[in-house]
């Protein structure tokens, strides 16, 4: 997380049990509120893999209360999406649960289960025999610049009057860092560059980080084509493909274009969750254990 460090005051927190570290919470601080880390797309308290349930109970008392001495009032906890984790995560819905925390945000991510997907639709299959037809190229190249200036800025500031994320020069850094799990794909006609994604892969998920394409006639069926390219030949050994967020405003509104695109692929519904714990409020939560 340094790359982005200026933009975000840190505020993580380790849990230990005999000076061995037994969870983590990547966080940083805005005024007396703490956040599960605002620089990362999933976060959360990070627990050790065997710990069981009246352990983590005991963990996240300690956890709120520290919180709590050391001035903050609230916590804004986000959960990691189920299918990442490579075990449960429920033992915190259910703490959160018994707190009365808000709910507060609930984003809608549109996901590929590839163990036992849905057949594309036959727009999508229309728009791949196109693709094969003109001889388009699928590419995986280490250098993110020319995707970022060519298609990713221009697009994104035309259609959304928005910058991405991150700037060429962080996203280059992070994936010369972390080269297996940050790729780069582009599509090419007649070494044309008209569309191309990134890719953070984790061991059981591939998540589309960014996409776009050039203003060309052929630029959804561009698009289509790499998409199909990615989920049969590259990732289609992982568990599932995850098309990432189609909601705003807090969850409560959803892109329509986008989420029809998205389930043209037979990608269906999960969630994440955003909640918000009073830190003011008296917290016994190990008074559960009976």
């Amino acid at each position: 997380m340094e790359y982005h460090s200026n933009r975000f005051k840190d505020a993580s927190y380790l849990v230990l049990k005999k000076n061995n570290v037994v969870a983590v919470l990547p966080a940083n601080s805005v005024d007396d509120i703490i956040h599960s880390h605002q620089g990362l797309s999933y976060g959360g308290l990070i627990l050790k893999p065997s710990l069981k349930l009246n352990e983590v109970i005991l963990i996240f008392e300690a956890l709120l209360y520290q919180l709590s001495i050391d001035g903050f009032k609230t916590l804004d906890l986000k959960f990691i999406p189920d299918f990442y984790a490579l075990q449960s995560t429920n033992e915190l819905k259910y703490l959160v649960h018994i707190l009365n925390a808000e709910l507060y945000k609930r984003d809608v991510l549109s996901v590929l289960d590839l163990k036992s997907s849905l057949p594309y639709n036959s727009s999508t299959k229309q728009a791949i025999k196109q693709a094969e037809d003109q001889s388009f190229e699928v590419k995986e190249v280490e250098e993110v610049e020319s995707f970022w200036n060519e298609l990713l800025i221009p697009n994104l500031k035309k259609r959304h009057q928005a910058k991405p994320v991150h700037s060429a020069t962080e996203m280059q850094k992070l994936k010369q860092r972390f080269p297996f799990n940050i790729r780069q794909f582009n599509v090419y006609n007649d070494d044309l560059l008209i569309s191309g994604c990134t890719v953070f892969e984790t061991k059981t998920t591939a998540h589309i980080q960014y996409i776009a394409g050039s203003a060309v006639k052929s630029e959804r069926v561009a698009i289509d084509y790499l998409h199909h390219y990615l989920i049969s030949r590259v990732f289609n050994e992982k568990d599932f493909f995850d098309f990432g967020a189609s909601t705003t405003n807090k969850g409560k509104n959803i892109n329509e274009g986008l989420l029809f695109w998205k389930e043209r692929f037979g990608a269906r519904t999960y969630t994440q969750d955003f909640t918000r714990i009073n830190l003011n409020k008296s917290i016994q939560l190990k008074s559960i254990l009976e």
